[in-house]
């Protein structure tokens, strides 16, 4: 247990013993908690700026991969104070990361070829949600929806939580790599991001899917339910799905 905590500094006690228990290593969650507190592992609260919170309306939950991607932006820095951003697009029912593109700056007709690149792996998504960052409603980004035929929901504007789920995502990026991590070079910064995504995709349990993690999930899915073609209606969000 002290070994996982010592290289997963911001996992709690509950991700811990899932890891435990594919070493197979098993006990009941009072035990788990009482060794996990005994050991002083609790994970320190990080001290943040109060935020304003608005009504959270839920979104659906799409029921296969591809129904619905989610697309934000997040920034930090190198050593010398210098920023750069990172383009993070993620699944929203496997909760998996499709793709983080790390830069100095990153415009539209960038973000359209990054997309090309991802569908080229993943498969083209039914609908893409963002908000409405000057990258997204972009001439080269209108242009790139009506050549791909995908649906594109941007949510109102100042209201963060209608992304829920790539907000969600940001939030474990920050925490367990960005926060974690003191960059020197945009280089460096790849290479950490491409490793923790690798952990993230395929090690790191998720709890929106009971501990399996958001790979096994996709594959899962394909075994369960088949991909079939789509309506026009396919983009999983009500009309009220963002209201509020």
């Amino acid at each position: 247990m002290r070994e996982i905590a010592e290289t997963r500094r911001r996992f709690g006690y509950r991700r811990i013993g899932l890891l435990l228990e594919r070493e197979g290593v098993t006990m009941n969650k009072k035990k788990l908690y009482r060794l996990y507190s005994e050991e002083r592992l609790t994970v320190r609260k990080r001290r943040g700026r109060k935020r304003a919170m608005g009504t959270r309306t839920p979104m659906p939950v799409p029921d296969r991969p591809n129904a619905r991607w989610s697309l934000d932006f997040v920034s930090d820095t190198f050593g010398s104070s210098r920023r750069f951003r990172i383009l993070a697009v993620i699944d929203d029912m496997t909760r998996e990361s499709i793709g983080m593109v790390a830069d100095t700056s990153i415009g539209g007709v960038r973000v359209a070829r990054e997309l090309d690149a991802m569908i080229r792996i993943y498969g083209k998504p039914d609908c893409i949600v963002s908000d409405n960052g000057t990258e997204f409603t972009s001439r080269a980004m209108l242009e790139w929806q009506t050549r791909t035929g995908t649906e594109w929901h941007y949510i109102d504007p100042g209201k963060p939580q209608q992304n829920a789920f790539a907000e969600s995502f940001n939030g474990r990026l920050r925490d367990e790599c960005l926060n974690e991590t003191w960059f020197d070079s945009l280089d460096h910064a790849r290479r950490a991001l491409a490793r923790w995504r690798y952990d993230y995709n395929h090690v790191r349990p998720h709890s929106a899917h009971d501990g399996e993690t958001p790979a096994s999930a996709r594959a899962r899915a394909a075994v369960d339910r088949p991909r079939r073609d789509q309506g026009p209606d396919a983009c999983p969000l009500s009309s009220n799905a963002f209201s509020g």
